[in-house]
């Protein structure tokens, strides 16, 4: 009796592991996020005046500081579409295309140099 019962509870987990890894595979090849175009977005930077808070290169201003991105990108347009502290970007307003081409030109943006990749910040560090 407890090999019939065995060999139910394999048939049982090959139906349903079998099961799901058909349900997860369509899912994964139709669903594929947008990966962004940073020349579009860097347009959408600029039409919205993004670069009036977070400044020309990302780097801060009067808004939060983008670079370097720290978000990935179902995070980033999470956030623009119901932010905390900034106009809210809607779907009516920006699409997930724009978004993740906004993503993409934000992340293309250069990181800031070291301190001590700065020579005159290196000097004066150093004589401290």
């Amino acid at each position: 009796m407890t090999v019939r019962v065995a060999l139910v509870a394999v048939a049982v987990l090959v139906v349903v592991a079998s099961a799901a890894a058909q349900t997860a595979a369509p899912s994964a090849q139709t669903t594929s996020p947008p990966s962004g175009n940073a020349q579009n977005g860097k347009a959408v930077y600029l039409k919205y005046s993004c670069y009036a808070c977070h400044g020309y290169d990302g780097h801060g201003g009067a808004g939060a500081r983008l670079v370097p991105m720290r978000m990935n990108l179902p995070g980033f347009t999470a956030y623009i579409k119901n932010p905390r502290q900034m106009p809210p970007y809607s779907a009516r307003v920006l699409s997930d295309e724009q978004a993740a081409d906004l993503w993409a030109y934000v992340k293309s943006l250069p990181e800031s140099p070291a301190a001590t990749a700065i020579p005159l910040l290196s000097r004066i560090m150093n004589e401290r």
